[in-house]
């Protein structure tokens, strides 16, 4: 079974940025395989990582979920369960060094408990093939708080350098607990912070919050320029100053 690593944080706060990275450190140290999957609704993991999107699980969810309506979306004599599985086999993105499933968002209304159930069989059927799971969640970690995602082994909230970005983060960790995810391991990290350096009034917060702070990302005028020009973040150069902070950061959880 997979190691699952879950990365939390408000929008904006460059967690996905990160995930990114995370995902191409552990393959750069032979980690692999890994399985990156993203649970963001407003998903661009793909962006960060520089891979092609064909279909998401959340459009095949749709297709599944209103196929009794007679849209004739599954071809006769095909089983759901079957149509799941040629779908799925359409969606997970096979790269050299890893693979990678786009959750997507669920727009219909109705019970979707049937084809999540499908979506929860079909991952842990993956994950057994993979060193490690990397889920780059949104902040309301929508899909294991439904149980689509197997359980969690390291929680990390990515924060920017504010004092409501640290609350934020804190009440995640507090939602983590509503839902006993009990991961060996729950910590901060604190990014785009003004020469790698927390002022006083952040550090208290953190202190406040009770979270572990794993590091600080110095804020880098690199990522807005790849940002800026569709670069994928994940390829920054080895001596840029928020990479030589994500690597340390993750050698130290991970070595």
């Amino acid at each position: 079974m997979a190691c699952t690593i879950a990365v939390a944080g408000k929008g904006g706060t460059g967690k996905t940025t990160f995930c990114g990275m995370l995902i191409d450190w552990l393959c750069r140290n032979g980690k692999g395989p890994i399985l990156a999957v993203d649970a963001d609704a407003n998903a661009n993991l793909n962006e960060v990582l520089g891979v092609e999107v064909e279909i998401t699980l959340g459009e095949i969810r749709e297709m599944v979920a209103h196929a009794d309506a007679g849209d004739g979306v599954i071809p006769p004599g095909m089983s759901k369960q079957d149509f799941m599985d040629y779908k799925f086999s359409t969606a997970l993105i096979e790269e050299d060094d890893f693979d990678m499933l786009v959750m997507g968002h669920t727009q219909g209304k109705g019970c979707y408990c049937f084809v999540n159930g499908l979506l929860q069989t079909e991952i842990q059927k993956l994950e057994g093939n993979y060193r490690y799971m990397v889920v780059d969640n949104e902040a309301g970690m929508e899909h294991i708080s439904r149980g689509v995602l197997p359980s969690v082994d390291y929680l990390i909230l990515v924060s920017d350098c504010s004092r409501r970005g640290i609350q934020a983060v804190a009440r995640i960790a507090e939602l983590s607990e509503e839902l006993k995810l009990q991961p060996k391991k729950l910590g901060l990290i604190v990014n785009r912070a003004p020469d790698g350096v927390l002022n006083d009034g952040v550090r208290e917060e953190i202190e406040r919050s009770g979270l572990e702070l794993l590091g600080v990302i110095p804020q880098d005028s690199t990522i807005y320029e790849y940002d800026s020009l569709g670069k994928p973040t994940a390829y920054l150069p080895d001596d840029n100053s928020a990479r030589r902070a994500i690597n340390t950061i993750v050698e130290k959880l991970f070595n």
